[in-house]
């Protein structure tokens, strides 16, 4: 079927596929009572010669003409009164039962509409509607034959069986329906719920990566100050100019990414490797140097990976200046052509948090394992603490 074919059944209302259930049940039910030329009455028994529907006596057509107000009313109520609608057509079924069609039982054909309502109204209404919509087509079902039963007539067992069964598929077809409905909801209020969480998680590594490190630049550079502050005032003063610069910094970046929550659209470029050289100088002016080695080729990164990338440097830049207690680390980037590795390398005394305690190192965990790459981070046999991320990068066609 194509697509244009899907489209178009989609747009058909429940009201819409009852009234022409209604219609092709009620033709063919008059199709089958007449006995065409030629055909044999064995073995199928007598067929009414009544069931004429050009033919019908006034009592016959106001019957018809009664259950086709009751569809129409029962189509506009489907949406509004599902169960309402239910009972209204379990009427017309009966009316036709007993009027234009004269025959015996509740064939199937006469309670398809009535199975397509119900099947609509278990989809759409709460349970406690549609076992009540159940009860109305089992009320009509039995108390036809109960009537039947009671004056001494013929009753269609073997029929009724089967519109039995259709009411019992109807209810299963539609509760299936409105199961997958309550599934699909669940699973995107879930998935909604998730992506705020993972918003906020985000959020708050962007301001721990960017806060904690100017913050701990700042904090050195005060305390060298302070102790300078006497012997040394051009030392001083540049200590100063580094925690005003850095101050200006880092209260840019909240305004960006206040910015960026206000309006996504006009949010500001993301952090990345090239904001490693500012990252450098910043370190350098808080008394540790940073050696930068580049491999490989150079190229354009996702905006993920570059931001990640970025981020493990400067969170462990950020910690070798506040808990190694060396005045040097070695930070290498590695260009392959199916990731990016980033190395950093410090010789001090470590970093005094193992794998798994604050924020830092989890962070940066988190952000690597979240774009499906490699993290380690530990001491070095040889003292010191080491800093391994590999990051896939897409294959370049």
């Amino acid at each position: 079927m194509s697509a244009t074919s899907t489209s178009l059944l989609r747009r058909v209302t429940p009201a819409g596929w009852t009234a022409l259930a209604w219609c092709v049940s009620t033709l063919y039910s008059f199709v089958v009572q007449i006995r065409w030329p030629g055909e044999s009455l064995a073995p199928w028994g007598d067929k009414s010669h009544q069931a004429e529907p050009f033919a019908m006596r006034p009592r016959e057509l106001a019957l018809l003409l009664l259950a086709a107000a009751l569809l129409g009313l029962a189509c506009w109520a489907l949406t509004r009164r599902p169960l309402g609608a239910v009972v209204l057509l379990v009427v017309s079924a009966l009316l036709l039962t007993n009027g234009p069609f004269h025959t015996t039982s509740i064939a199937p054909e006469q309670y398809l509409p009535v199975c397509v309502a119900l099947s609509a109204a278990t989809a759409a209404a709460p349970r406690k509607i549609s076992l009540l919509a159940v009860g109305a087509c089992l009320a009509g079902l039995f108390g036809y034959l109960g009537v039947r039963l009671a004056l001494g007539l013929r009753i269609g067992t073997s029929v009724e069986a089967v519109v039995l069964m259709m009411i019992a598929v109807a209810w299963v077809v539609g509760n299936s329906q409105r199961q997958e409905r309550l599934h699909a909801r669940n699973v995107r209020s879930r998935a909604a719920e998730q992506a705020v969480t993972a918003e906020r998680l985000r959020i708050a590594r962007e301001l721990h990566d960017m806060v904690a490190h100017n913050i701990g630049v700042v904090a050195i550079q005060a305390g060298a100050a302070k102790r300078v502050m006497e012997t040394q005032p051009d030392g001083t003063r540049r200590a100063l100019g580094v925690i005003e610069a850095t101050s200006r910094e880092t209260l840019a970046g909240l305004r960006r990414m206040l910015g960026a929550l206000h309006d996504t659209e006009s949010a500001a470029p993301l952090a990345g490797l090239v904001d490693v050289d500012q990252l450098v100088a910043n370190v350098r002016d808080a008394g540790v140097r940073v050696d930068v080695e580049w491999r490989g080729e150079r190229r354009p990164l996702p905006p993920e990976v570059d931001l990640a990338a970025f981020r493990v440097i400067q969170e462990s830049v950020t910690n070798v200046v506040k808990h190694s207690g060396t005045q040097q680390c070695r930070v290498s980037v590695v260009f392959a052509p199916d990731d990016l590795s980033v190395v950093i390398v410090d010789s001090g005394a470590g970093h005094g948090k193992g794998l798994g305690t604050g924020y830092g190192v989890a962070g940066m965990h988190d952000r690597v394992k979240l774009l499906n790459g490699d993290f380690r981070a530990g001491p070095r046999p040889e003292g010191g603490f080491r800093v391994t991320a590999r990051l896939p990068l897409p294959t370049r066609a």
